[in-house]
């Protein structure tokens, strides 16, 4: 890690064994954060394009660029569009991609930042730091928009009930602020396991970064870089995001169900398989979830890319 830096790489050597980094090779590290994974393939000898939407983690990482002899570009830019960038860089092609979803523990632990309840701060959310914030959103929509956004991405089955209760309390501006009114929407009560406002809280930062929808850019960006038998690891956090690498993969290397007796059997066998599987999903062991808590709902998937062409339609409905 970048020293001083307080985020910890998940399932780290790991997805440095999946991509398997040598000389030479460039890889895409397309969610920098504090520059864990992208330090490790340095470390290689590999050169690394390395991408953040976030401004604060692309100043922090120009120490490790400056120490790189120049084999680390970083990109303050989505990883959706890793494709365009690095052809305005002459790199046709890359030996590797990796991508760490959702939020880093740098943006959670800073309070200012608007991501946790942990700490009371202004209720921001935004991983770009520009556009429409959290409290923009909450203070603004109706009530409906409020409770299909809590139940699509938070999976809270009781969606109605808090959206309603948020706008009876508005204005609200702060973390703290929205948690009390989740809280006492749901019958929060001291001890239990689980904080009710969590859920919420990942629905509304998944929502304003558009996270699913970067996500599936970023898979099918990936898909038109990699070179054949370059490799992918995503590493994903809650069932929304793994659920939408697992299917864009199956559908990619061709595993999809052949048919039932529910579903025909498909007679038009579509584009040859972009994507190869190498290995059954990685989960994080006792040893690491005891030192990084943040590893325990964690999935590593990896794939191999294959020498057939990109598919040539976009992909859609994955997160649905």
């Amino acid at each position: 890690m970048i020293p001083g830096a307080p985020h910890v790489p998940v399932l780290l050597n790991e997805v440095i064994a999946a991509l398997s980094p040598k000389r030479g090779e460039v890889h895409v590290d397309g969610t920098f954060g504090a520059g864990g994974y992208t330090k490790a393939i340095l470390n290689t000898g590999a050169w690394v394009v390395a991408f953040d939407r976030d401004p604060d983690a692309i100043r922090d990482g120009t120490i490790l660029a400056g120490e790189s002899g120049g084999r680390l570009t970083l990109v303050p830019e989505r990883f959706s569009r890793m494709g365009q960038a690095l052809a305005d860089r002459g790199i046709e092609a890359v030996d590797g991609v990796t991508l760490d979803i959702g939020v880093s523990s740098m943006q959670l632990d800073q309070p200012e930042r608007g991501f946790s309840f942990q700490g009371d701060g202004p209720l921001d959310m935004r991983m770009s730091q520009e556009g429409e914030s959290a409290a923009d959103f909450l203070n603004t929509a109706d009530e409906a928009a409020i409770a299909d956004v809590i139940y699509r991405y938070g999976e809270e089955p009781k969606s109605r009930r808090i959206a309603r209760a948020i706008v009876a309390a508005r204005p609200i501006e702060r973390t703290g602020q929205l948690a009390d009114v989740v809280r006492k929407a749901l019958g929060h009560k001291p001890g239990m396991k689980k904080d009710p406002a969590t859920r919420t809280f990942q629905a509304i930062r998944i929502h304003l970064n558009q996270e699913l929808e970067e996500l599936e850019g970023g898979l099918e960006a990936a898909e038109q870089v990699l070179k054949p038998g370059g490799r992918l690891a995503v590493v994903t956090f809650h069932s929304l995001e793994d659920r939408l690498v697992k299917r864009f993969l199956r559908e990619r290397s061709g595993s999809v169900p052949a048919g039932s007796r529910h579903l025909p059997v498909k007679t038009d066998a579509g584009p040859a398989p972009s994507f190869e599987a190498v290995a059954k999903p990685v989960r994080a062991g006792e040893a690491e979830t005891a030192i990084n808590p943040r590893a325990r709902s964690a999935t590593l998937r990896v794939a191999r890319r294959t020498s057939a062409s990109p598919w040539s339609h976009a992909y859609k409905g994955m997160a649905s």
